[in-house]
């Protein structure tokens, strides 16, 4: 079953509230998104952990409703 955008940056905003995200379906199909989530809370911490922040805030869906995410993380300017 494909996850909606909507519900990928829902659960994004709900762990990093202060977050920028843009959601991108890069095939079509509800299964193969980008994302790119800029946010303050990840001053000072590396680019890994970053992401996993991401990731923790899928609530384990990686693999199973969301079958894959491109990932790009930032810091505000």
């Amino acid at each position: 079953m494909a996850m909606p955008a909507a519900d990928i940056e829902a659960m994004i905003r709900a762990a990093l509230p202060d977050a920028e995200v843009e959601i991108t379906d890069l095939a079509g199909d509800g299964d193969h998104y980008a994302a790119r989530v800029v946010s303050a809370s990840f001053a000072g911490i590396p680019r890994v952990k970053q992401h996993k922040l991401v990731y923790e805030a899928l609530g384990g869906r990686m693999g199973g409703e969301l079958h894959a995410l491109q990932l790009t993380t930032a810091v505000p300017n």
